[in-house]
């Protein structure tokens, strides 16, 4: 003997849809109460690092200074949650890892080299800021700027 399925009327989807929308609009707002991601201000440069490459200073502040220094570019975006933490999570670990405003003379030009070459910038920052994508190019300039940069300071 053969049982057929019935399937639920649409309204039943209907109803489960709009339950589902209602449900997502209230978690989406209710982020929006959670403070972190909220401050946007950027604290005073203490101890600003010195480009002598006008090339690489400008691929700097391009592609690293929003998230290695106290200069972050902070645009509507990055006040709606869950958006909002990532991209300050984003800058508090850069900023701790690297700070171009508070430069302490730790990265070497290796460093650097190994950062730009394997994961810098983000893939998540990259889809944002096409701008930020480096041609190799512009990496030995980056890299070769900041090396000369470090030598004259």
């Amino acid at each position: 003997m053969s049982r057929t399925l019935k399937r639920p009327p649409r309204a039943f989807w209907c109803r489960a849809m709009l339950w589902t929308v209602a449900a997502l609009a209230v978690a989406f707002g209710a982020v929006q109460l959670v403070p972190y991601g909220r401050d946007h201000s950027n604290p005073p440069p203490t101890n600003d690092f010195r480009w002598n490459d006008a090339g690489a200073e400008t691929i700097a502040r391009e592609s690293c200074y929003d998230c290695h220094s106290n200069e972050t570019e902070w645009w509507w975006a990055t006040s709606i949650a869950p958006f909002s933490w990532l991209v300050q999570r984003d800058a508090d670990e850069g900023r701790e890892h690297l700070n171009f405003s508070e430069w302490t003379g730790d990265l070497t030009p290796e460093a650097m080299q190994d950062a730009v070459d394997e994961e810098m910038p983000p893939w998540q920052y990259l889809v944002i800021h096409w701008g930020a994508r480096l041609s190799e190019e512009e990496k030995r300039t980056l890299v070769d700027g900041f090396a000369s940069s470090l030598q004259a300071n």
